[in-house]
């Protein structure tokens, strides 16, 4: 069995463990299992126990583990399929965030760093997502009023969103939590390169030599790496002094096939046939 989520699978995971022992028993851990809920649920601490094996989503969710349970964990990013990379133009820098606005995605983060940039007519921030509660919605259209280059375009079909991705020349990322945030991959796998917050979740993902982190909660600066991106964008990629933009896409490209879809589906495989071992 391969029970996905360590407090919300407690009940499967310990009628497996009764029946059968642990043998055939994978747990996959979500960030909120990783960075709250081993912390305060016992539910979740004994599904760990009870476990043949433990699977995480990025490579720092190993560090967040109890020492006692790493020897049987192992790393399996999520996958998606890829995207080309579409025309941007250059006439403006083109950023979008993708998550629904609620607290621990930081949406605050980027309305703060929308109002530093409101005189840059140069950068244009889409910010997709539905609001968890009206005062997010309230704080959205008080920036689109504040920054003429932030739009709130609340919730939109999957298939709309991707398309957001491919045509910006940036995602953002602002996340306080995160285990291994899916909009990133979906970023890095349609050519699209990633600000994001210094957050296990998100390092875990990019890698810790990724030159586009910005403290948690830091507008100042996330706003200072959109201004770099947008003042060094004219400049073209084999530049001796490695625009930050082009930066990014080169190490996101490095990173693109820990989410393909055939690697996502080896190690699947891999962990099922260890399962299966007597």
């Amino acid at each position: 069995m391969l029970a996905l989520h360590a407090r919300r699978s407690a009940d499967s995971v310990a009628a497996w463990a009764q029946a059968r022992g642990p043998r055939g028993l994978a747990v996959v851990l979500t960030g909120t299992d990783l960075y709250q809920d081993l912390a305060i649920s016992s539910q979740a601490r004994q599904s760990l126990r009870l476990s043949q094996q433990v699977v995480v989503l990025q490579q720092l969710g190993l560090k967040a583990l109890p020492a006692e349970h790493r020897p049987r964990a192992r790393v399996i990013y999520q996958s998606t399929p890829a995207r080309r990379m579409l025309d941007k133009t250059d006439r403006r820098l083109r950023v979008v965030m993708c998550g629904h606005l609620r607290e621990v995605k930081s949406p605050q983060t980027l309305f703060e760093a929308a109002r530093r940039l409101a005189g840059r007519g140069d950068i244009r921030i889409d910010h997709i997502g539905d609001a968890a509660e009206p005062h997010w919605a309230d704080q959205a259209r008080a920036t689109e009023a504040a920054a003429p280059g932030y739009r709130w375009l609340g919730g939109l079909p999957h298939g709309r969103t991707r398309q957001a991705i491919q045509r910006a020349h940036l995602l953002v990322h602002t996340s306080a939590m995160e285990g291994g945030a899916h909009v990133i991959m979906e970023a890095v796998r349609s050519g699209t390169p990633v600000l994001a917050s210094r957050v296990d979740g998100n390092v875990g993902m990019l890698g810790a030599d990724y030159a586009g982190y910005f403290e948690h909660g830091d507008a100042a600066g996330l706003a200072a790496l959109l201004v770099r991106c947008r003042d060094e964008q004219m400049v073209g990629p084999n530049d001796p002094h490695a625009p930050l933009l082009a930066q990014l896409r080169r190490q996101c490209d490095l990173r693109a096939a820990l989410f393909a879809p055939e690697t996502e589906r080896a190690a699947l495989l891999q962990l099922v046939d260890d399962l299966l071992l007597p």
